[in-house]
């Protein structure tokens, strides 16, 4: 076997590993993520999984890597820079953009729901750079738009994020959150025009 054979397979096994980890994650959520059944969904020896990615905590990194190019990817798609004349424009832009990438990405949902259950260190890892990659699209796409100085904007900001994700969450387990339902497209209508007239209101000129 060539060298490029031997790298071709490499690379081809650690994308195995990662599309398993991947898989049994939005399947199963953190019951799903560990180094035997990886390594069964992969095909592949668990020996190979601590030889690419040094284990576990590697491995964490490698999604949460995947997983925050692939949430800029979305968000840039759903994004013309050129729309957003206000920082009000731009805040109602993501997070009805973030409501979208969330509710269909099921392993995203498995890896928040996994970070409200308490500290640990696989869920800081693939939170990192989603935290970071959000932070500087943010930065990118706000570009000369001044950030409001009456508000808390960074507060605020966290907390409707932080709220478009519950309700994502909520519509995952029992379909509704705090006697919302959270079922039907009218309904997530419901929780748009909710999100919209919220950041309005908040970021009006004062």
């Amino acid at each position: 076997m060539t060298t490029e054979q031997k790298t071709r397979n490499a690379a081809e096994t650690q994308r195995r590993i990662l599309q398993a980890a991947m898989t049994l994650l939005a399947e199963s959520g953190r019951d799903g993520f560990g180094i035997n059944a990886i390594a069964r969904q992969a095909g592949c020896d668990k020996q190979l999984i601590y030889r690419y990615f040094q284990g576990l905590e590697g491995l964490a990194d490698a999604v949460g890597i995947e997983l925050a190019n692939r949430l800029e990817q979305d968000l840039s798609s759903m994004t013309n820079p050129s729309e957003f004349s206000s920082y009000a424009g731009l805040m109602e832009h993501l997070l009805l953009a973030l409501l979208e990438v969330l509710r269909r990405d099921r392993i995203m949902q498995q890896i928040i729901a996994w970070e409200m259950t308490g500290p640990c260190d696989l869920t800081r890892r693939m939170s990192h750079e989603r935290g970071q990659k959000l932070g500087a699209w943010i930065v990118r796409v706000r570009g000369a738009l001044p950030v409001p100085t009456h508000v808390d904007a960074p507060a605020i900001n966290a907390i409707l994020i932080a709220s478009t994700q519950q309700l994502v969450l909520s519509s995952a387990s029992t379909a509704s959150f705090a006697g919302l339902p959270l079922h039907s497209e009218a309904d997530w209508e419901r929780v748009r025009a909710a999100l919209s007239s919220m950041v309005k209101a908040i970021y009006a000129p004062a």
